[in-house]
């Protein structure tokens, strides 16, 4: 009888440690946030951010986890040092008063063990709007080189410049923006 009980405590601890959420740290280097929205109707622009830093959490046993993302938003990198000014000012992304976007989850969907859409706060120049980041891949392995759990993930969402105060020269320059992150993460 006490073999059977002290059976069912180690159960209960190894089903309790297969659902223990796990911490990853988003890795800067291959990480990258990217937006894309209509040039005059000419070209889609595509510019992204270059120093982003954050921490996931998934629980892929109980189907849950959390998101927070910051975007150093006076890195963005258009191709063009002149153009990096011109977008960072006040009747842009105004990094002089808001140098961070920030995004905070509140829930993340998943199919399966695989997380499919993280819902959250996105906020741009102060202004914090509700967005649904669709995950288009998702993929967890140790890390062939550094020997350490890692996730990878590709996400995109629409948004509206004018709904984040940055609607300046719409609807000639697009109003609709995509957003895109390709996003690594380790484990801490």
């Amino acid at each position: 009888m006490k073999k059977l009980a002290l059976v069912a405590i180690l159960s209960a601890f190894s089903v309790a440690a297969l659902a223990a959420p796990e911490t990853f740290n988003i890795d800067p280097v291959h990480t990258a946030p990217r937006f894309e929205y209509s040039h005059f109707g000419y070209t889609n622009q595509l510019h992204r951010f270059d120093k982003t830093s954050g921490k996931i959490v998934l629980d892929r046993a109980s189907r849950s986890g959390s998101v927070d993302v910051s975007i150093d938003a006076t890195s963005v990198n258009t191709g063009a040092a002149l153009f990096n000014g011109h977008i960072q000012g006040e009747d842009f992304f105004s990094t002089a008063k808001y140098p961070t976007i920030t995004f905070k989850s509140t829930a993340v969907k998943f199919d399966g063990d695989k997380p499919v859409a993280v819902e959250g706060d996105l906020t741009i120049k102060g202004i914090t709007r509700p967005v649904t980041l669709t995950v288009t891949s998702f993929h967890a392995m140790p890390h062939p080189m550094l020997k350490k759990d890692t996730i990878g993930a590709n996400a995109v969402a629409k948004i509206k410049r004018s709904d984040f105060n940055m609607g300046k020269f719409a609807p000639y320059v697009g109003d609709d923006v995509t957003l895109s992150i390709a996003v690594e993460a380790m484990k801490e």
